[in-house]
């Protein structure tokens, strides 16, 4: 038996059964990633409004108009209540033909005022179930606003007949009812008006700025 000859490199060594090229095998290691960090979640903006759907936002709508409904309602009902019973009293014989025909205007008023502002109910009950609640809060917004100019009217007339038998003479109690008009007038329309004015400002030139800062 002839002994196993040393190769160049040294004694020779056991080989492996695949040839002498033959490697051995070793499992392929995983690639090393790169460990990036989580990108944070994107912020919602704040002034970017309520996320809802259409049908979400008129049950919402829906709501806030009921609010806003029983205090109105509970106004004008204690006062066309009131101008109801002034018939019935004694002194109101006593008028004059003026005064008696300011208590019609308040009296028709007041009925009106009354009507537009109950109508809401009426179109919720009329329309319920049919998919139109977008459409009834639209219309229930529209007649409440002209719920509230009736009302505007009906207490200014109210002031008018009462004053005009309280004060004297009669010029007096005009400028007080204009007064006290334009005062509901401001508070009820012009100070809402303006805020919203401001608002929508106030938002373009947010935008505005937002609008550049992405530019530069």
């Amino acid at each position: 038996m002839t002994p196993p000859v040393p190769g160049p490199d040294g004694p020779d060594e056991p080989r492996a059964p695949g040839g002498a090229d033959a490697t051995p095998c070793h499992p392929a290691e995983p690639p090393a990633t790169p460990c990036h960090p989580a990108a944070p979640p994107a912020e919602r903006p704040r002034d970017a409004g309520r996320r809802e759907t259409r049908e979400e936002r008129a049950d919402r709508k829906w709501a806030d108009l009921l609010q806003e409904l029983r205090v109105a309602q509970t106004g004008v009902q204690i006062l066309f209540g009131f101008l109801l019973t002034v018939v019935f009293q004694q002194r109101f014989t006593t008028l004059s033909a003026t005064d008696r025909t300011i208590y019609v205007v308040t009296v028709v008023l007041g009925a009106a005022t009354t009507g537009a502002l109950v109508a809401p109910v009426s179109f919720h009950r009329l329309l319920s179930g049919q998919r139109l609640k977008p459409e009834t809060v639209r219309w229930a917004g529209r007649l409440t606003l002209v719920g509230l100019v009736g009302l505007l009217a009906t207490m200014a007339s109210s002031m008018l007949l009462i004053l005009r038998v309280v004060v004297s003479p009669d010029d007096t109690a005009l400028w007080l009812v204009a007064g006290i008009a334009a005062w509901f007038a401001l508070c009820w329309f012009a100070f809402p008006a303006w805020a919203r004015h401001a608002a929508r400002r106030e938002r373009g030139v947010a935008e505005g700025d937002g609008d550049g800062a992405e530019q530069g």
